[in-house]
C-alpha cells in the first residue's frame, strides 16, 4: 500500500514536469512499461502467500488505471502546450515586405538558336539534329572534303578512333538527311561542333547551325534572297548582305556573306573596322559531288547550303566582346539577358 502511493506521487511529479510529448511518454514507460515500476510489483506478486495474491493483484491494477488516467490527462496538456509554442514559433508579420525571388532567363545561345530556328522555320525550313559523334564519312568524305584537307588533321579535330571523331560542322546532317529524303528538301540543322581552336573568338566547344536546300532550279539568288530577310529579322530593317568569293569543299562556287554593321549602319566603326560589313557566314551553292553522293541528280537538281556560328550572331546581336563569356557562367553577365 505505501509503494503504490509513493509510485503515485512519483508518477505524477515525472508527468508534471515534462514539457514534450516525447518526454511524457518516457516518463509513462519508466511506470507502466515492460520493465517499469508497476510491471516490477506485479511481477513481485510469486513472493506473496496465496491467499494474498487477489487482493494484491486487484490493488496493482487499480493503481495502473489510475496511472494510466493520470498521464492521459497529462498528455492532452502537453499537446496543447507544444501546439501553441508552435504556433508562436510560426507566427508570421503579414506586414513585412514580401521575400524576392530571383527570375531565372534563357542562356544568350540558347536565346539566339530559338530565334533563329523561328526565322528560318518561317521560310519552310524543318529542323534535323545530327549525333554529335560523326564518322569520318559522314564529317568529311562525302562532303567532298579530299583527303590530304588540313581539316582532318589531328590538330584541327578531335578523333576518337581512326573512323570516329568529334563532328567539326554540322554539315554532316545534311548528307544524312539527303540519304534519308529526296528532293524538295528545306533543312536546318542546329547542334554543338568541336575543334581545336581557343582565342576570343573561338572556343574547342561551340554552336553551329547549318541550312540547306535543294530543289530543281534553285539559284544563287535565292540564297541571297534569303539571307536578306534573315539579315533584316535577325539584326535591323535596315540590313543588307553581300557575297564574297571564298572556297569550301562541299560548295561552287562558294561565298563568304557579310552583313552591314547595324552599331553604325555601314558608315564604318570600331565594330566593324571602319569597313561597314561583317563577316557572319559562309554559304554557296552545293558541289554536284556531294549530290552525287547522296543519290541525287546534280543534273536535275541544284541546292544551297549555308553555316553559321551561332555564338558569333550571338556576339553581333548582343555587342559581346570575348567568346569565353557564353561558359563562365558568371552571374552578372548572364542576368543581362532577363526579359
Amino acid at each position: 500500500m505505501e509503494e503504490s502511493d509513493k509510485i503515485v506521487e512519483e508518477a505524477l511529479a515525472e508527468a508534471e514536469k515534462a514539457t514534450t510529448s516525447r518526454g511524457l511518454y518516457e516518463a509513462k514507460m519508466r511506470f507502466l512499461g515492460r520493465t517499469g515500476k508497476v510491471t516490477a510489483l506485479l511481477k513481485s506478486m510469486r513472493e506473496l502467500a496465496a491467499e494474498q495474491r487477489p487482493a494484491f493483484g486487484k490493488r496493482v491494477n487499480e493503481l495502473r488505471e489510475k496511472l494510466e488516467e493520470m498521464f492521459a490527462a497529462h498528455e492532452e496538456k502537453v499537446k496543447r502546450q507544444e501546439l501553441e509554442r508552435k504556433l508562436q514559433s510560426e507566427q508570421v508579420d503579414v506586414t513585412e515586405p514580401g521575400r524576392h525571388t530571383a527570375k531565372g532567363a534563357l542562356h544568350p545561345i540558347t536565346r539566339t538558336k530559338n530565334e533563329l530556328i523561328d526565322i528560318f522555320a518561317g521560310m519552310g525550313f524543318e529542323v534535323f539534329e545530327g549525333p554529335e559523334i560523326e564518322s569520318e564519312y559522314y564529317n568529311f568524305t562525302a562532303l567532298n572534303t579530299p583527303a590530304d584537307h588540313p581539316a582532318r588533321d589531328m590538330q584541327d579535330t578531335f578523333y576518337i578512333t581512326d573512323e570516329f571523331l568529334l563532328r567539326t560542322q554540322t554539315s554532316a546532317g545534311q548528307i544524312r538527311l539527303m540519304e534519308q529524303k529526296k528532293p524538295p528538301i528545306k533543312m536546318l540543322s542546329p547542334g554543338r561542333v568541336f575543334r581545336s581552336d581557343d582565342d576570343a573568338t573561338h572556343s574547342p566547344m561551340f554552336h553551329q547551325m547549318e541550312g540547306l536546300v535543294v530543289d530543281k532550279g534553285i539559284t544563287l539568288c535565292d540564297l541571297k534572297g534569303m539571307l536578306d530577310e534573315f539579315a533584316r529579322t535577325m539584326f535591323s530593317s535596315s540590313s543588307r548582305t553581300r557575297l564574297r568569293p571564298s572556297y569550301f569543299p562541299f560548295t561552287e562556287p562558294s561565298v563568304e556573306v557579310d552583313v552591314s554593321c547595324s552599331a553604325c549602319g555601314g558608315k564604318g566603326c570600331s565594330l566593324c573596322k571602319g569597313t561597314g560589313w561583317i563577316e557572319v557566314l559562309g554559304a554557296g551553292m552545293v558541289n554536284r559531288h556531294v549530290l552525287e553522293n547522296c543519290g541525287v541528280d546534280p543534273d536535275v537538281y541544284t541546292g544551297f547550303a549555308f553555316g553559321m556560328g551561332i555564338e558569333r550572331i550571338a556576339m553581333l546581336k548582343y555587342g559581346i566582346n570575348h567568346i569565353r563569356l557564353f561558359t563562365e557562367n558568371d552571374v552578372r553577365f548572364l542576368e543581362q539577358f532577363k526579359d
